[in-house]
């Protein structure tokens, strides 16, 4: 895991060094991916009704780039009050809201 975090780290610095359109993409990804595990595994946690990874396409798809980047570095850790915090605000985003109610049943079924 803290071999995954160096990597992470790493891919942080040469996006916010600018370092190119494809490795920009690749850190962004890589970051979409962290953070997907972060929220996946808080709304399974605190929602085990619901079908976590579509909640979690739903925030993730509605986040922000700086958020997404934000919540990815918890990926080695519980999740703390703040990324929570993060987290349900863009749940409450009009455009999450919409994704939510677009999937209907679909996030009940697991």
């Amino acid at each position: 895991m803290m071999r995954f975090a160096a990597i992470i780290g790493a891919l942080f610095m040469v996006v916010g060094c600018g370092g190119g359109d494809a490795i920009q993409q690749s850190g962004q990804d890589v970051a979409r991916g962290a953070a997907k595990m972060v929220i996946n595994a808080a709304v399974e946690r605190q929602f085990p009704q619901l079908n976590a990874s579509l909640v979690t396409d739903c925030i993730i798809d509605n986040a922000e780039l700086d958020e997404v980047l934000t919540i990815s570095r918890d990926v080695v850790t519980s999740p703390s009050a703040d990324t929570i915090k993060l987290v349900s605000d863009i749940a409450n985003r009009p455009g999450t809201v919409q994704c939510f109610a677009d999937k209907g049943t679909e996030l009940l079924a697991k």
